[in-house]
């Protein structure tokens, strides 16, 4: 490992808006914050959002600055992408974004039913050769409903017309209508909407790249509620033709206060 990334995970490690918890599959007891993210974390009672395979945390950081009656929670495994988030939080002094380093597979061992209001998954993996690795697949939405509110959003923003069109199929198998969708969220198409221009309002850095190649950015919101369990889409769905930028690199618990 690089001296770099050794000090930049010394430096997660004395940063009070990270908890890390990477092998989430060898927990034996209960994860200490589950149920008092509000109480023990963010000291108020707003509403709980995540975003999932946070990276940078871009995301995580601009969503708090942008409405501060929210929580914002980035989780990833790599932490070493994930510092220039909590670093920016930490130095500007924010009070409604943490960060969770650890294995998304293993998020509703973190929370408890009803603790978070929202998702968000940008720019996610489309994992087009193995469905359960999809972060909109059922095996991940069944993981969600753990946690998530009944009726709480889930916002997939992507450039990948693969996990984008799988989500509607999704969603269609299962009777379930979008709040908002558009295959070109920088177009007419989105403009004067409130989901549509949340969702606009943040560009991160490999958001620019796609768009610079010409990529136009998906954008689809729906409610995830309780109910039966959910049915994957029976259809074929054609590959992305393009490799997207550095695809390959994104993706003992303990408190640091």
């Amino acid at each position: 490992m690089s001296k770099g990334k050794l000090a930049k995970f010394a430096e997660m490690a004395e940063n009070p808006l990270v908890v890390e918890c990477p092998m989430a599959a060898r927990m034996q007891e209960e994860f200490p914050l589950r149920g008092k993210w509000h109480a023990e974390f963010f000291h108020n009672q707003n509403p709980i959002v995540l975003e999932l395979g946070c990276g940078r945390g871009e995301y995580t950081v601009g969503l708090g600055k942008q409405m501060p009656e929210k929580n914002f929670i980035g989780v990833d495994i790599k932490g070493a992408r994930m510092w220039t988030g909590a670093k920016e939080a930490l130095q500007t002094g924010m009070k409604n974004v943490g960060f969770l380093r650890t294995n998304i597979e293993f998020i509703q061992r973190f929370f408890c039913p009803n603790e978070v209001s929202e998702i968000w998954l940008t720019f996610s993996d489309p994992q087009m050769k193995k469905v359960t690795k999809r972060l909109t697949s059922t095996y991940f939405l069944e993981r969600y409903r753990q946690f998530l509110q009944d009726g709480g959003f889930v916002h997939l923003k992507t450039d990948s017309n693969f996990l984008f069109t799988y989500t509607e199929e999704l969603l269609k198998a299962n009777g379930i209508e979008a709040e908002f969708k558009t295959r070109n969220l920088y177009g007419s198409s989105a403009s004067g909407d409130g989901l549509g221009e949340e969702a606009a309002s943040i560009q991160t850095y490999y958001e620019s790249m796609w768009r610079a190649r010409g990529i136009d950015i998906k954008y689809l919101c729906f409610r995830l509620r309780q109910g039966t369990p959910l049915v994957e889409p029976e259809v074929e769905i054609p590959l992305d033709e393009y490799r997207s930028y550095s695809r390959e690199k994104r993706s003992g618990c303990e408190r640091h206060v």
